[in-house]
């Protein structure tokens, strides 16, 4: 899945339909020039030519670095250099008044075919990914869970690795947004969220699971690993005032963590409970800290005063 956040996935997928668009344009000058015999852009006669159209610039010079990791977008490398090679050769029968060779035009239109069977692939992989992050944060949507988790638990099943997953929940919300707005509110929830991600590995990811809650994945971490990565976190939090609203407020937001190992002798919904669980320890102990899943502790007195006093925000 391509690991943007929405805006540069919004940017990626406006870039990817104006390059189709000029490849659009390119194709339908090429073939004017071959059929009416009027002069060619001396550019597609290089070797590089597939570098120097609008669409080959935008490849190479200002595409999106993510965009490499995808197949689809290697294959439009391919698909876009042949194209120019026998674009090229039947610029050069049309300019020497030789007749135009037939299997050279149908490899010129299937090979247009090809490549817009991949941009068209690439674009709705793009729209994909957007629409399975949420908008104002950038996390991964809740979909995306359970088939997440799913594999790092079957690999946890296999002994392959472990998996540590975590909750996240934003410490007095109901205070930032009574005292700044509901509108700076989520502007803390965002800067929350991103300064997670800053303090990640590449490999963890994020879930808005709800509200103010979001779900994090750790693989490759137990319990001991997971918990220095969730303090990395809290401390970058700490140290990292949010600014909102039009005049510049800083804002100074804490969450509170809870964590679990994804067993795989249990249920993903049961480990994800597991998870909330510790969270509410956390809450009752303060906020501000991070709390693993430990059956002697959750289901004692902590988190039984947290169920029945029901803590507020």
């Amino acid at each position: 899945m391509l690991d943007m956040d929405p805006a540069m996935l919004l940017k990626t997928l406006d870039q990817l339909e104006q390059a189709a668009h000029d490849h659009a344009h390119w194709h339908d000058n090429l073939i004017r020039a071959i059929i009416c015999r009027l002069p060619c852009d001396p550019n597609d006669l290089e070797q590089d030519a597939h570098r120097q159209c609008r669409f080959g610039q935008w490849y190479y010079e200002q595409a999106p670095a993510q965009l490499w990791q995808e197949p689809a977008f290697a294959a439009i490398e391919t698909e876009h250099k042949r194209l120019h090679r026998i674009a090229a050769r039947l610029l050069r029968e049309a300019t020497a008044a030789s007749p135009i060779v037939r299997e050279d035009y149908d490899d010129l239109v299937t090979g247009g075919e090809r490549l817009h069977l991949e941009l068209e692939s690439l674009m709705h992989e793009v729209a994909g990914a957007l629409r399975n992050r949420d908008a104002l944060t950038g996390a991964y949507g809740r979909g995306e869970i359970l088939p997440e988790l799913s594999e790092w638990r079957e690999l946890a099943r296999r002994d392959v690795q472990h998996c540590c997953i975590a909750f996240m929940d934003l410490d007095h919300l109901k205070q930032i947004n009574d005292s700044y707005g509901h509108a700076a509110g989520d502007q803390v929830l965002a800067g929350v969220v991103r300064c997670a991600m800053q303090h990640l590995r590449p490999y963890d990811k994020v879930f808005r699971y709800g509200g103010d809650e979001f779900l994090i994945s750790l693989p490759g971490a137990d319990l001991v690993a997971g918990q220095r990565v969730i303090e990395h976190i809290r401390d970058g939090l700490a140290s990292t005032p949010i600014v909102v609203g039009p005049v510049g407020n800083s804002i100074r937001a804490t969450a509170s963590f809870g964590l679990a190992l994804l067993e795989p002798d249990v249920s993903v919904a049961e480990s994800i409970d597991r998870a909330d669980k510790a969270l509410m320890v956390a809450k009752v102990a303060g906020r501000d800290r991070a709390c693993s899943w430990d059956p002697a502790v959750t289901t004692g007195t902590m988190l039984q005063r947290e169920l029945q006093d029901d803590v507020t925000e």
